[in-house]
């Protein structure tokens, strides 16, 4: 009977904890109100289920407990009864697969006027491509991807020469226009998740999966990795800020070209080469270059700076030290910072462009842009 009594008090605080628990769903800014429906739909039925169930539990404890006289009666089967049980179970599968399979059809078909955006996950960090003035994303193949070309590009594609790169963390879209997230990944699988938008999609390497939104609501989201890709996994995440179409318009033109890429190194100086560098082969996504907290060791302010190895040994923080980080980045380990940092290759100009970035992050150079830039406010949901 004490069994009974307890189980019944755990049934009704499971119930009220379920209308009282303070972790409530993210503010809805897409047009995926039906992934709601669908949630409560799941509840109701598996709640339902919880509570018949564990009062069936509790019936059966009261009504056969153990009493002085009574044995219990032995039957080898019940028809009527397994009858029941099916009909009722498949009743409840339905009721739970039928209206996900129903949105999940719609999730993955995209309207006409949706546009296009690229995902690309790559341990661990997010880029972003948009399709030029033609509207049209240039083919890939990972036979193209190199230090200058991330995405993969096929450089003989006229498509592609316009496609817009995005290799920051950040995306923005316009609000109330239908995007096409087609999405690939380059090394493990991950997992493209922004819960505000209720949507979240699998990068599988070697094929392009892919899932439909509208934002609806101006505001700053967290972009996360919902898939354990490595010891960085954590660290993977990004923001997709929902804006106006005119302050879209206007980012989306200062984005570089596919075509200004390739030529960009003859161009721009040392330290804006290796800035291009860092962000094209992921060295960002566990370097902050903010003075934020980072996977490895923060690049803000570093170069010239006395680091603490895992030995106890001291050194000074210079161009051969750099370099050989890149190198051989087990040979020398940071005290605080894990030894997962993978070895790179790079040309010894290539290292001398990362090394004069590097070098050229001062607080003072960081901090003095981002305090007066508009485009840098952190930028909340709106009504």
């Amino acid at each position: 009977m004490l069994a009974a009594i307890v189980i019944t008090l755990l049934v009704i605080a499971s119930v009220v904890f379920h209308f009282l628990n303070p972790w409530q769903q993210t503010v809805l800014a897409s047009n995926w109100g039906s992934m709601d429906e669908i949630l409560s739909i799941t509840f109701l039925v598996c709640g339902l289920f919880f509570v018949a169930i564990m009062f069936f539990l509790i019936y059966c404890l009261v009504r056969y407990r153990h009493r002085e006289g009574h044995t219990a009666h032995h039957g080898s089967h019940n028809k009527k009864l397994e009858g029941w049980l099916i009909a009722v179970t498949s009743i409840g599968i339905c009721a739970l697969l039928a209206p996900g399979l129903v949105v999940y059809g719609q999730f993955v078909k995209p309207p006409d006027n949706a546009m296009n955006v690229e995902v690309l996950g790559q341990q661990w960090r997010w880029a972003f491509r948009f399709p030029g003035n033609d509207g049209l994303l240039g083919t890939t193949s990972v036979k193209h991807i190199g230090p200058k070309n991330q995405f993969g590009i096929n450089p003989s594609d006229p498509n592609g020469q316009d496609d817009r790169l995005i290799h920051t963390n950040e995306l923005r879209l316009p609000i109330d226009q239908p995007i096409n997230f087609l999405l690939r990944s380059i090394d493990v699988l991950h997992n493209f998740y922004v819960p505000q938008l209720r949507s979240k999609m699998d990068l599988i390497p070697g094929i392009v999966t892919s899932f439909w939104a509208t934002p609806t609501l101006l505001g700053r989201y967290q972009a996360l990795c919902a898939e354990l890709c490595g010891v960085g996994h954590y660290n993977m995440r990004g923001h997709l800020v929902v804006v106006s179409q005119p302050e879209f318009d206007i980012w989306l033109s200062q984005q570089p070209t596919f075509s200004e890429m390739l030529t960009s190194n003859t161009n721009d100086g040392l330290a804006e080469q290796g800035q291009q560098l860092a962000q094209n082969r992921g060295c960002i996504a566990c370097h902050s270059v903010d003075g934020s907290k980072s996977l490895g060791p923060g690049w803000l302010g570093l170069y010239g700076t006395t680091e603490t190895l895992s030995d106890g040994a001291t050194l000074s923080v210079d161009a051969p030290y750099i370099k050989e980080s890149i190198v051989n980045p087990s040979a020398k380990i940071v005290r605080g910072y894990p030894p997962v940092m993978v070895a790179y290759e790079f040309s010894e100009e290539q290292l001398s462009a990362i090394t004069a970035y590097i070098q050229s992050l001062t607080s003072d150079e960081i901090s003095a842009p981002q305090a007066d830039t508009p485009m840098n406010k952190n930028i909340t949901p709106q009504d």
